[in-house]
């Protein structure tokens, strides 16, 4: 008598990766040149040395369109094989239409259903999440996720304490569905706006200031209280993270590699602390690109995979956290 195998779990798997990059470079010596700051203050403080800065003219749609059009390339995966296209960003080209659809028309995905998401920083998560639930639906088979940002245009080049933070930059990662026992485990997102006063950005048309229709906001740069915003993160970071594990029956010594949001390098190592984590276990390029919001975690994922550092069936860990505030989990068996 012949046994039939038992059917395996229909899996969201990231079968290709992509970034997009600006050229210029703005080093911790050039900001020395701009504000009242140190190479060795920045470093100390954050671990950065260095983030992409996008040139006049040079959008988020047009550094997604380039992560994206790697990650078709290097999934294999045709234009015409995409069901959905996300982009997650908190830096749109305008109020709308969307980033995702300008991209769409770009890369000639006819009637693929398109569209941002705002997350602040925790907008790749959030957007695997998105992608995980309409692939797991039967909806979508290949959903296209792409995190962009120009956080250098909202960015106040006269406050020491936030413009050493930010840079520019887009990734992108295909993700396709499979019967198998690989790909993402478990997603796990929260918010919590009562937090909203201590990360912003005021730049809305809709705004109370704007009443004029004009574009002139006097807090429209990022404003961020520190300190504050600094505990929440380590707090928040670490409680995703452990209910990742637990949903999963894993322990932090059988995680592979943690990509997490590359914000502040202090704050990625006292999330590692909390978590018992070794060095080896942790991925980070911060020192490179500074904050890219949406864009960090698939730029960090992108340089892992490109550097060997991700192997077939390693668990690994994504966690973010942003303004809203903003956080979350996501485990994938590679």
């Amino acid at each position: 008598m012949t046994v039939k195998s038992k059917k395996r779990t229909l899996r969201s798997r990231i079968i290709g990766t992509g970034s997009g990059l600006p050229k210029k470079v703005l080093t911790n010596l050039d900001l020395e040149q701009i504000v009242d700051t140190s190479d060795k203050w920045i470093l100390t403080r954050t671990g950065i040395r260095e983030r992409r800065i996008a040139s006049d003219g040079e959008t988020a749609t047009e550094l997604g369109l380039k992560a994206a059009r790697t990650a078709l390339e290097t999934s294999g995966v045709s234009q015409n094989e995409v069901d959905m296209l996300i982009v997650a960003t908190t830096t749109p080209d305008m109020t709308f239409p969307s980033t995702a659809c300008l991209v769409q028309a770009k890369l000639k995905l006819d009637n693929c259903p398109s569209y941002d998401i705002m997350a602040a920083c925790s907008g790749f998560v959030y957007g695997l999440s998105i992608a995980d639930q309409f692939i797991q639906s039967g909806q979508c088979k290949t959903v296209l996720l792409i995190g962009t940002e120009i956080y250098s245009r909202i960015t106040d080049w006269t406050d020491r304490n936030t413009c050493v933070l930010f840079g520019d930059g887009a990734a992108s990662a295909v993700i396709k569905g499979f019967r198998s026992d690989r790909g993402i485990l478990s997603t796990h997102l929260f918010s919590n706006g009562s937090y909203a006063d201590l990360l912003f950005a005021n730049g809305c048309y809709g705004s109370k200031e704007n009443t004029d229709g004009s574009n002139g906001f006097s807090n429209a740069y990022i404003q961020m209280k520190g300190n504050q915003t600094f505990k929440v993160a380590v707090q928040r970071m670490s409680e995703a993270s452990r209910t990742a594990l637990r949903h999963n029956k894993i322990k932090a010594k059988d995680i592979g590699l943690v990509i997490p949001h590359q914000a502040n390098l202090r704050i990625i190592d006292a999330v590692s602390k909390k978590l018992g984590l070794s060095a080896e276990q942790v991925f980070t390029n911060l020192d490179r690109t500074g904050n890219t919001s949406a864009a960090s975690i698939p730029l960090a994922l992108d340089e892992a995979i490109r550097a060997g550092r991700i192997r077939k069936n390693d668990l690994v860990l994504f966690v973010a956290f942003g303004g809203g505030f903003t956080w979350g989990s996501a485990l994938v068996r590679w």
